[in-house]
């Protein structure tokens, strides 16, 4: 279903191919199309859009890639589409965080920092972090359950979410597309694929946005967020892995030097001074 959503949103004209001048039959391009600029055959092309051949060589998954215009995330993603049975591993027990590693998002002050799992568990986050989330959301309640608080959860069930990300929607296309691409690394992660499962039955925009195969991990840029006391914020952020644990990923934000917006994380900061593992 990748493959075919990624073909149906390119035209002949997009990637140099001349139109034949009669009227399409298929939206985006056809089979043999992709077939002919990846140099393979329609048969070959075509099992493989249905799932049915998981041996194409990475060689193959890259001239497919390039004749689909596939962005590095999704280049990855079909890669690891092809790997699913390879990639596949029994579940692991619950994602924790270094000590060292959560003293030093506890001490970070410029802006809001979270440690986030695989499935988009908020494994750590500091007093901005927490603070920027109490604006909208009951961090007290989160903090109660068993499980730690689930990004994913917060921004497609949540209402509160809206009111926190100004931008809700692209939020909500990044996530997805976040969501889909650690699918496809991690396909025999049972709690990933119930956190999925649980999206599609509670939100109908989960739903639609996931229906559109969106894939990709945003590693730097800017989000916009909101807290009653001071507005709406433009940081800058960026993520990173830990070497030694891939699954989880820091999240670092900051505001521009002499900026409004550092003026008011610093007002945020003065009211709030703990950090909250999850």
């Amino acid at each position: 279903m990748f493959l075919q959503v990624r073909r149906s949103r390119l035209t002949p004209d997009e990637i140099g191919l001349s139109s034949d001048g009669k009227r399409r039959r298929v939206q985006g391009l056809r089979r043999e199309e992709v077939a002919h600029l990846a140099q393979v055959s329609v048969n070959y092309y075509t099992r493989l859009e249905q799932g049915q051949n998981r041996s194409a060589s990475p060689e193959v998954l890259d001239a497919i890639a390039t004749a689909l215009q596939l962005n590095t995330g999704e280049r990855a993603h079909l890669h690891n589409l092809s790997r699913a049975a390879e990639l596949a591993r029994p579940a692991r027990p619950a994602a924790e965080v270094r000590p060292a590693v959560a003293r030093m998002i506890a001490a970070y002050v410029q802006g809001p920092a979270v440690v986030l799992g695989r499935q988009m568990d908020i494994l750590a986050w500091n007093a901005l972090a927490r603070t920027m989330f109490s604006g909208h959301i009951d961090v007290e309640e989160l903090l109660a359950r068993d499980a730690p608080p689930n990004l994913a959860e917060l921004v497609f069930l949540h209402p509160g979410a809206r009111a926190l990300y100004p931008q809700w929607h692209s939020e909500a296309v990044e996530m997805a597309g976040y969501l889909r691409m650690m699918a496809g690394r991690f396909p025999g992660d049972p709690e990933l694929t119930e956190l999925i499962e649980r999206l599609g039955l509670e939100s109908e925009e989960f739903t639609e946005i996931w229906s559109g195969h969106v894939v990709g991990e945003k590693t730097h840029g800017t989000r916009h967020l909101h807290h009653p006391a001071v507005g709406e914020l433009s940081l800058a952020f960026e993520s990173l892995r830990l070497p030694d644990s891939p699954d989880q990923c820091i999240v670092l934000y900051h505001a521009d030097p002499a900026s409004p917006e550092e003026q008011a994380l610093r007002v945020l900061l003065e009211g709030d001074s703990g950090v909250s593992p999850a």
